[in-house]
């Protein structure tokens, strides 16, 4: 019997409702129930209990799992919470399934997000440091120096986050744009490291996420081909072991 249960988020990830982080912070709020008991973080599902949200039921996945790529325009915010944020990105694509955002970009920024019901998935780009990289075009106020450029490289301490951004690979386009590859994602990051810098983000575009580029017009959303998939799979394969032993480690401190 206990090889049947699941615990809640993995549960209502896996069921393609959310990302086990977002479950996480709905288990928090009292949004989910278990036979309209309000569970604890950590609570098991067995296979005869009734999963809720918000008085919604939710069940074992039927259906194969939806992948898309998105453009995303000036002004959508990465949320799925429909009830807060008006101009949110599930609203405004209006798919048929529910499908959830992988990370986020900013409301101010566009370009490349990916969407799917598959929280797995999710929780292994996210996880996936090494392999997870970003691209972006930027363009800023002023023109760009040498000097801009290899401090953006070179890593940047954010004194109002307390983080040191990673290495990255900074390339000069023009005269006021450039092209970012990170493998982080802080909050805000480009736009902290411009402001640190003394320049201002005037746009800035993800054009790439891993082996996925941006070839739609903005607004516009595909699936993944299959090859597109099995490199991504491919690249965060690694990611579970990597986060399991990172979180041993974690545990070994702990108890130090």
């Amino acid at each position: 019997m206990s090889q049947d249960l699941k615990r809640l988020n993995k549960y209502l990830s896996e069921a393609g409702y959310c990302s086990r982080r977002a479950a996480d912070r709905l288990i928090e709020a009292g949004r989910v129930t278990i036979n309209d008991v309000t569970p604890e973080m950590g609570t098991k599902v067995a296979p005869d209990d009734v999963v809720k949200v918000d008085g919604e039921i939710i069940g074992e996945r039927q259906q194969d799992f939806v992948y898309l790529a998105f453009n995303k325009p000036i002004g959508i915010v990465c949320t799925t919470d429909t009830r807060v944020e008006k101009d949110n990105i599930i609203d405004y694509i209006n798919y048929p399934k529910r499908i959830f955002p992988v990370g986020r970009l900013d409301k101010p920024s566009e370009g490349l997000i990916l969407l799917t019901d598959d929280g797995d998935i999710v929780n292994k780009i996210l996880r996936a440091s090494n392999n997870h990289e970003k691209e972006y075009i930027v363009t800023v106020d002023q023109p760009i120096s040498q000097t801009f450029i290899e401090r953006m490289a070179g890593g940047i301490y954010l004194e109002d986050l307390d983080k040191h951004t990673n290495k990255c690979k900074v390339k000069k386009i023009d005269k006021f744009t450039f092209s970012i590859i990170l493998t982080q994602g802080l909050n805000r990051q480009i736009r902290r490291m411009c402001e640190y810098c003394n320049y201002e983000v005037q746009s800035l575009k993800r054009i790439r996420i891993m082996n996925i580029k941006l070839d739609v017009p903005s607004g516009q959303y595909r699936e993944l081909t299959k090859e597109e998939f099995k490199n991504l799979t491919d690249l965060i394969a690694d990611s579970t072991k990597t986060y399991e032993a990172k979180k041993e480690s974690e545990m070994r401190n702990t108890r130090r």
